[in-house]
């Protein structure tokens, strides 16, 4: 019986020798899956509302993104050990491919805000105010809010959370961006309670359908705030 079952072993261990290797897809989208880890399926968002979606971002923000981890402009230690080794060409390809993803918003949560709290939000989201030098978000981030080529994000699709924090991150020196750096110099002219409306509408409003990037400035066209980010350095 013994001799039997040693029998039985090398038959086994010699089958699974001779068996053809596991094939390993060696696909950029396989290799980027380790993103998704936090970032969500497909780059979606994580329900936890602090990891943000990539899917659909323009490429230049993307790309801006990954750098900034790598170079000291952000500040989150998973993150900067991802990115710190990986050089400017791979970083491109990581940016165009989540870029490239065309997938569905989910609804966002019903507001938690007070009325007067979001109207004051939308005001300044859609109209600024000329008189104190704040511009609408709608100037730099699209009229529909949902990002401007070549590398300005979208607005809307964003946990509350993660909204307050970046903005509060750029308010602290936490985050920073190319020079000059516009959303700096903006957060500090808008009141605590008057960032508050801002983040609280946003983070109320639907995603439209079929929502893309608008097109980038044409030529001889102004933003409202010289951005270093605007544009790929």
């Amino acid at each position: 019986m013994r001799a039997f079952l040693l029998a039985l072993c090398s038959a086994a261990i010699c089958a699974a020798a001779d068996a053809a290797p596991a094939s390993i897809d060696d696909s950029l989208a396989q290799r980027l899956a380790a993103c998704t880890v936090c970032h969500g399926k497909a780059g979606r968002a994580a329900p936890d509302g602090y990891h943000p979606r990539l899917a659909g971002k323009p490429a230049g923000y993307l790309l801006h993104q990954l750098q900034n981890f790598r170079d000291g402009r952000r500040r989150y230690g998973p993150m900067v050990t991802l990115i710190d080794p990986l050089p400017d060409p791979y970083l491109r390809e990581i940016a165009a491919h989540f870029a490239a993803l065309d997938l569905p918003y989910a609804a966002p949560p019903p507001p938690q805000a007070p009325p007067e709290m979001l109207a004051r939000g939308r005001t300044l989201a859609l109209q600024g105010d000329a008189a104190r030098g704040l511009p609408a978000c709608t100037a730099c981030h699209g009229q529909t809010l949902t990002g401007r080529l070549p590398a300005t994000p979208g607005l809307l699709g964003l946990p509350h959370d993660y909204l307050r924090g970046q903005l509060g991150a750029w308010l602290s020196g936490l985050r920073r961006a190319h020079a000059p750096d516009c959303m700096a110099e903006l957060l500090r002219r808008l009141p605590g309670e008057e960032l508050n409306a801002v983040v609280a509408w946003l983070a109320s409003q639907p995603v439209p359908p079929d929502a893309k990037p608008a097109a980038a400035p044409a030529a001889g066209e102004l933003l409202p705030l010289r951005c270093g980010s605007a544009v790929t350095p």
